[in-house]
């Protein structure tokens, strides 16, 4: 995938890319091979021959607009408010057993997510769940549809003790992860042949309690979409779809992962679907 998708129906947020306009539509033509080309959807069909007195060859001109038909998909992904039934994974009920509505101490809370905070309980901040599901729910969207469209998604996590879960998410879902020490410049100085990620989910978004993770800056730079957890410690500043939430309890990361796990294989599996079919080309 090339470029990254900038208008999602239902999605809480847009992705403006300068040199990408979903609403335009592209004719390239090869001889009598026309390629029709929308946003990420191609489809391709064959020109209509001259109209001519032999009835034959107007028969074959309807057959092909017929096949030509056929092969167009039944509706445009984008249209639709959850193309890959990603919304119903989430339930208040998970989020809460999964402790991802405990967040820090009061002292280390950032001004920047008062507006996620429900409140406190003995002075441990409470997140609020119901901004936490609507804004986890548009980012697995958001990851299926990337994911549909073959983009290169990017796990990124900084805690030690989350690593194994992180690099098996990654593995199981043919993707990458970084768990690493991140190397300044290793997007804003890599080669111009190099193919960045097409999306980076950040289970972390920071490197120590306040200090923010590189690699949310280099993506901001180089305008690569990001979703991450953020804690009530973090800046949500710099995400594209922040989903408030616990960030370092087992349980939490877990569901994160599983989420995650099963949006990307329901939008691969929609592609192979759609490629079998025929609306889309096997890259």
């Amino acid at each position: 995938m090339a470029t990254y998708i900038s208008k999602i129906v239902g999605l809480s947020r847009s992705l403006q890319r300068p040199f990408l306009t979903l609403n335009t539509v592209s004719r390239r033509c090869a001889g009598d091979k026309c390629i029709l080309t929308r946003g990420f959807l191609t489809s391709s069909y064959q020109a209509s021959a001259p109209v001519t007195s032999d009835i034959g060859n107007v028969s074959s001109v309807l057959t092909s607009q017929k096949d030509a038909q056929n092969l167009s998909p039944p509706e445009d992904p984008l249209d639709h408010p959850d193309f890959f039934g990603v919304r119903d994974l989430v339930t208040l009920r998970n989020l809460f057993n999964a402790r991802v509505h405990l967040g820090h101490k009061e002292g280390m809370l950032d001004e920047r997510m008062k507006r996620y905070i429900y409140g406190s309980r003995q002075k441990q901040l409470i997140i609020d769940l119901d901004q936490t599901k609507t804004l986890l729910q548009d980012a697995l969207n958001f990851t299926a549809h990337v994911a549909f469209r073959n983009g290169i998604i990017l796990f990124i996590g900084s805690l030690h003790q989350h690593v194994p879960t992180i690099e098996t998410l990654a593995a199981e879902c043919k993707e990458y992860a970084h768990t690493r020490h991140w190397k300044m410049g290793t997007f804003t100085n890599a080669a111009l042949d190099v193919r960045l990620p097409d999306l980076m989910i950040f289970l972390h978004t920071l490197d120590t309690s306040f200090k923010p993770h590189m690699g949310v800056v280099e993506a901001a730079k180089m305008n690569i979409p990001t979703i991450g957890i953020l804690d009530s410690n973090c800046n949500p500043k710099l995400i594209t779809y922040p989903i408030p939430g616990n960030d370092d309890t087992p349980t939490a990361i877990e569901l994160y992962c599983s989420l995650f796990k099963t949006a990307i294989l329901q939008g691969k599996k929609k592609r192979k679907e759609w490629i079998k079919k025929g609306y889309l080309k096997p890259e």
